[in-house]
Formats: C-alpha cells, structure tokens, sequence
C-alpha cells in the first residue's frame, strides 16, 4: 500500500521570498523523494504566489517544479491541484501539460476507507466584509475577463506587486500564530460543518500557514499543513496513520 501526501501554500514566485529559487528546488527535491512510495499527491493551495493563464500564455518560471508534477503524473502517481486565493486563475494548462487534476472546490473523498475533507481553506468562516469582496471580485467571471484584456506584462506585475503587498503588510510578513480554538476561523467553520457531516474522518486545510493537528471529535481530526516557505511541512497518510512530517534536507522527521 502506497502513502498518499499533502502539502500547500509554497508561494512559489513570490517577491516577498528571498530564496524562492532555493526553496522551489527544495520542494522538488521532496516530490523527487516520495515519487515511488506515493499513490496520490495533494497539493492544498498556494502553490504559487500568483499564476494567472492566458488563452496562449503562462507565468514564466516554475519549470523545475512543472516538470517533476509531470513525471509523477507520468509514473502514474495522482497529483490533485486545489486552487488556493493567489492561485484561483488556474484552467486547463496545468491538467494538459502535467497532467494534474485540478480542483476549485472544496473535495470530499474516500481514501483508504477514511473519509477525508480537503480544501484551501481561504474565505472558511471568515467574517471580514472586505476580504469576502475581494475573493468574489478575483473568482467573479466578468472581472477574470477583463483583467485578462491586460497585457501580461503588466498583469503579472501587477498581480506579484499585490501578492507581495499582500504579505508584506503583516508583521514581519507572517501570519499570525493560532488565535485558538474560540477565534480560529477554519476551527469554527470546521465545528459548524461536522454538526451536518458527521462521518468524515479528516479535515486538511492550507492557507493559514501555521501547523495544527486539533482533535475535534472521537472520530475527526482537523489538520491545518503549514506551509513551504520556511517550515516545509506536509502530512502523509499510509492507509492506517496520518501523520505531519517536516522535510529537511532530503530526509523526513516526524
């Protein structure tokens, strides 16, 4: 039995990263290590700081981490895609080229007879007017259109220049730590949902960029991944343990 794994928010390509060439080379170095014990790849968001495709064009760069999501597709390991909030405009590129499959939504799915529920986590029980404004602005059909009347010269800019903002008008551009379980927005949208959905086993989650493993109930378990900027952490799931690993220079720890 194969392991299946998850990972997200890399951010790759970010302005904000000083040593993204390194940590792209990082990432592929860990996809380069588990690409015979892996069934299945989950890849929960944000993995690039802005990836915006046009009808012909594609962001320059990422060739080393597109090519190893091909070879793993082409050894016959699934890689599942979620768009994340910095990665929404993704199409049919990555699915034709690299063979991924890609999700804009939130996935329930059962594997290995566990049930487990994946998504990015971005807008999950946050009550923030203006970021609910932006997210539906930046998945709003029209305004997709219309940004891609841009030439990408300067779309991209633009879209790499709000990213950096974006991060770099936190603190030391960190997320904040865990607010705990009162004030955590995926803990409490996760508390809501199980009250509906009481059978799924594992709820995996990106975006917040810290690390939690949250015992919720005698059956579910909520993870939030960490990231692949500077913690490089993922989960790995052999079938009958799910645990989060920290990967350190071509060798994994718990």
């Amino acid at each position: 039995m194969k392991n299946i794994y998850f990972l997200s928010d890399a951010h790759l390509g970010s302005w904000a990263i000083p040593h993204q060439r390194m940590q792209e080379r990082r990432l592929v170095r860990f996809l380069d290590s588990i690409k015979e014990k892996a069934a299945a790849v989950y890849l929960l968001g944000d993995m690039f700081d802005f990836w915006y495709e046009y009808r012909y064009v594609v962001p320059k760069g990422y060739t080393r981490f597109l090519g190893k999501l091909s070879e793993l597709t082409d050894m016959g390991v699934e890689v599942h895609f979620f768009t994340g909030n910095h990665d929404i405009w993704a199409y049919d590129y990555l699915e034709k080229e690299c063979g991924v499959i890609l999700h804009k939504k939130p996935l329930t799915v059962e594997l290995y007879d566990k049930v487990f529920f994946l998504a990015h986590g971005d807008g999950m029980g946050d009550p923030d007017r203006k970021f609910k404004v932006i997210r539906w602005l930046f998945h709003n059909r029209c305004c997709q259109w219309l940004f891609s009347a841009l030439h990408p010269r300067w779309a991209m800019e633009l879209g790499l220049t709000w990213a950096k903002h974006s991060r770099m008008k936190r603190p030391g551009g960190e997320e904040p730590p865990y607010m705990g379980d009162t004030r955590e927005h995926l803990v409490l949208f996760t508390k809501d949902y199980i009250q509906t959905h009481p059978d799924i086993d594992y709820f995996i989650y990106g975006h917040r960029h810290i690390e939690l493993d949250l015992q919720l109930t005698r059956r579910s378990r909520m993870i939030i991944l960490g990231d692949w900027i500077s913690q490089f952490t993922y989960v790995v799931y052999d079938g009958e343990h799910l645990f989060m690993e920290e990967y350190v220079e071509g060798e994994s720890r718990p």
